[in-house]
């Protein structure tokens, strides 16, 4: 591995300030006929993506998978889960660990929990992606990188993202920032980027592509995530939650799937679900599915509720259509609002709910 030198020059955007490491090359055989070129060996490695709160770390991960598998909301603290997203390219896999934003300033037991998460996820990964916003650094990102900084974390290499690139009024002012960056860790590579970018996000995968081990895939080669459609029905309720009530519901707020059904279809004659008859379209899939709203006080029922159920049905409407495109099946959402006083400060209630 390399270690990355002080710029000396302002970086395109999207580039990395130092070349990610090249494999060795094979020399060439002199022979009169062109020896066949080696297959590329097989590379799967875990890469942790990790940062403060609302950095855009959840964006990321979906633009490297290249599909929506985390959810996202101006809120902080919208990820609370340990979420891997699978992007298979060429021979290599990479196993993207999206990390709920390391918290600094809570102290319930949900904070607690989230934080031991994020400590889980970095003793077992090949390669940390540290997210920040470009030219910006405070004091919760100092907190969040010193997780980087300690012994067990030394073998391991970490690549700057220095996000929303596009944001910055001047290009050029990040290349300062990237050189006092470099005097608070040793990054392995800084990348500049904005991750609504394509370009950026292949570039990026090309970076971190050597850093993967030499070893068997873990996933099949169309995997996109290691979690339930069960699971990402909970996620994308509480993202439409989120987004629906903004500052005014405070963040102990969780979604809770009590039933998941899976109908058995019947095609439009009546007949049962099976192969199609020549001519018919396939049966749709139809899923049926109840989920709760926990809040922690009455007066949170009705943030959610809202006047006659109308912000209710919203949430219902917009994260129905949602999952019936990302399951690509007729989904009938029933919803309604729990109060469970202080479940964020409870670990069994946490366990319950399914927080690790």
């Amino acid at each position: 591995m390399t270690s990355a030198p002080t710029p000396a020059a302002s970086p395109p955007a999207a580039q990395a300030v130092t070349p990610a490491p090249e494999p060795a090359h094979a020399q060439a055989t002199p022979h009169p006929q062109a020896a066949a070129p080696a297959a590329a060996p097989a590379r799967c490695g875990h890469v942790a993506i990790v940062g403060r709160p609302n950095v855009g770390k959840s964006t990321l991960l979906n633009a490297l998978v290249g599909q929506k598998i985390s959810i996202t909301s101006k809120k902080a603290q919208t990820t609370r889960h340990r979420i891997s997203g699978v992007r298979t390219a060429g021979a290599s896999q990479f196993v993207f660990v999206d990390t709920p934003g390391f918290q600094t300033r809570q102290l319930k037991a949900l904070n607690r929990t989230l934080n031991r998460t994020v400590h889980g996820v970095l003793a077992d990964v090949d390669v940390v992606l540290f997210v920040c916003e470009a030219g910006r650094f405070t004091l919760d990102d100092a907190k969040a990188l010193a997780l980087l900084q300690g012994e067990a974390m030394q073998a391991t290499p970490a690549i700057l993202v220095a996000n929303k690139l596009d944001a910055l009024a001047r290009r050029q002012d990040v290349l300062p920032w990237l050189r006092q960056m470099q005097q608070r860790h040793a990054f392995a590579e800084f990348v500049p980027m904005s991750a609504r970018r394509d370009a950026d996000v292949q570039r990026l995968l090309t970076i971190v592509e050597p850093y993967l081990p030499e070893q068997p895939w873990q996933f099949e080669a169309d995997a996109l995530t290691d979690r339930s459609e069960r699971f990402l029905v909970a996620e994308i309720v509480r993202e439409k939650l989120f987004r629906l009530t903004g500052d005014e519901l405070p963040y102990t707020s969780t979604v809770q799937v009590e039933k998941f059904e899976e109908e058995g279809s019947e095609s439009e004659d009546g007949s049962p679900p099976g192969s199609p008859a020549p001519g018919r379209p396939a049966p749709a899939r139809r899923v049926r599915i109840a989920a709760a709203i926990v809040v922690e006080r009455d007066a949170h029922k009705g943030m959610v509720i809202g006047q006659g159920g109308e912000r209710l049905k919203r949430i219902g409407s917009e994260a129905r259509q949602e999952l019936e495109r990302l399951m690509a099946a007729r989904v009938f959402l029933e919803l309604w609002v729990k109060v469970r006083s202080g479940w964020a400060d409870d670990e069994e209630h946490l366990r319950s709910y399914g927080y690790e």
